[in-house]
């Protein structure tokens, strides 16, 4: 007995691989048909469809809200009718960012760029679905499943359970995501809510790690996903200018103008960001990419939100235990500095710190370092706790979500890998100890 077709089995035909066909009427009787960019599935009874021009099919619809939409399968080439009873259209909220960051990779795959702009998102009920008969083609051995997905998950989130630190769950997810998952490139990066940009963290698989390098909210696949708050994927593209790589702001007027270097691969061809969501708040963002098609498809994008669940669950328990269990004993005092005087330059605008003359960090993690920094220079102090620097009014940390964990792990990977001879270690939970291999000279540099 053959089972009918849910909308979740025919996912593949939705990945915008091959158009869809889709067959409205106008109120005389009068058919017509077009092919059309985006049929995207929304949940088990609805799909949208993108409203790109003022056409005969978008007349018809207004007028008429039926239609039939003929999607492929790229695989098997096995055909599907949707029947489909228009709703809505939203031109606006996750859907529409989610649809128009799709349509940008799109067009850009065709040569489009520019031409193709979505106007809106139409959300359909899906009153039935037809299969068309044919044999269809049986997948190639290449286009078969690559991994597992659902015991992939399993492993990783295995891993991810016995994970203690922030350090330590950001490599292990990012080595479950290559082992089990084959995710060749991937980077975790978190958001800065009052900043209004991600920053990254970790990643895996690029010639530089790219930690500290930013994103602007709502800008490429990364600042959307987090901004809106909803996964976004792209399965085709050769260089989609508003998607692919983001560029970050200079430090402004009264500072150098430096940045990091973002990670990313030169042309991406598939792309998803995932966002970190705990408790209703977005804490940033899991992305992956690769220089090839079709790679993450909709099997992938369930995988990845399970683990950015997990993850970001982790991240929120991690915090939490750090405050209430910071160790109370101070540990052995560090040797004392030796050596040539290490410059450290601090300008105020935006706590952005260079040491050498060469530009170290900024922001918040810029502030943690020039507040060590300078209650060692005072009082000869090495030792600090996470509670000292949640409470200290001159960081300017959120009262809410300050991801101060993560922003400590950021600057101390900026650390080691500017080898400055400045070094953040962890000498327990919550507990943190300034390491200098030289003495610094201080300086702060006005700002404004």
């Amino acid at each position: 007995m053959n089972v009918p077709p849910t909308l979740r089995s025919i996912r593949a035909c939705l990945e915008g691989a091959i158009p869809a066909i889709m067959a409205t009427c106008a109120p005389d009787g009068t058919p017509n048909v077009a092919y059309i960019s985006q049929v995207v599935y929304v949940d088990e009874q609805h799909v949208a469809l993108s409203f790109q021009f003022f056409n005969k099919t978008r007349a018809n619809i207004l007028a008429n809200p039926y239609a039939s939409v003929l999607v492929l399968d790229p695989v098997t080439a096995r055909c599907f009718r949707l029947h489909l009873h228009f709703l809505r259209t939203e031109a606006e909220g996750a859907l529409f960012e989610r649809m128009r960051a799709q349509l940008a990779g799109i067009a850009s795959h065709n040569g489009m760029a520019g031409v193709f702009e979505l106007k809106g998102s139409d959300v359909y009920a899906v009153e039935r679905i037809e299969p068309v008969p044919g044999e269809g083609l049986a997948p190639s051995p290449a286009q078969l499943p690559r991994a597992d997905l659902l015991g992939a998950v399993r492993l990783c989130s295995q891993r991810l359970a016995r994970c203690t630190t922030l350090d330590e769950l950001l490599q292990t997810l990012l080595a479950g995501l290559h082992e089990h998952l084959h995710v060749q490139h991937a980077m975790v990066l978190m958001l800065d809510a009052q900043a209004g940009h991600l920053y990254t963290v970790a990643s895996h698989g690029y010639t530089h790690s790219g930690v500290g390098s930013e994103i602007k909210l709502g800008q490429g696949v990364i600042g959307v996903a987090a901004r809106e708050a909803t996964p976004v994927r792209i399965s085709h593209m050769t260089h989609a200018a508003l998607y692919s790589h983001a560029m970050r702001s200079s430090l402004g007027q009264s500072a150098p103008a430096h940045e990091i270097p973002y990670p990313g691969l030169p042309a991406p061809h598939s792309q998803l960001a995932v966002p970190l969501v705990s408790c209703g708040r977005t804490l940033g963002v899991l992305f992956v990419e690769s220089p090839l098609d079709l790679q993450f498809r909709y099997p992938e994008e369930d995988a990845l939100v399970a683990l950015a669940g997990q993850l970001a669950t982790a991240i929120d328990l991690l915090q939490s235990a750090d405050e209430a269990t910071e160790a109370s004993q101070e540990p052995a005092p560090a040797p004392a500095p030796r050596g040539a005087p290490v410059r450290v330059r601090h300008f105020a605008v935006n706590d952005s710190v260079f040491v050498n003359d060469t530009y170290l960090i900024k922001g918040v993690a810029g502030a943690i370092l020039w507040k060590l920094l300078r209650d060692h220079e005072r009082t000869g102090r090495q030792d600090f706790s996470n509670r000292e620097l949640r409470l200290d009014p001159s960081l300017r940390l959120p009262g809410v979500a300050d991801n101060l964990e993560a922003r400590l792990l950021l600057l101390q990977r900026r650390l080691q890998e500017s080898d400055t001879g400045i070094h953040i270690d962890k000498t327990g939970r919550g507990r943190l100890r300034l390491r200098l291999d030289a003495p610094a000279q201080l300086e702060e540099m006005a700002g404004g």
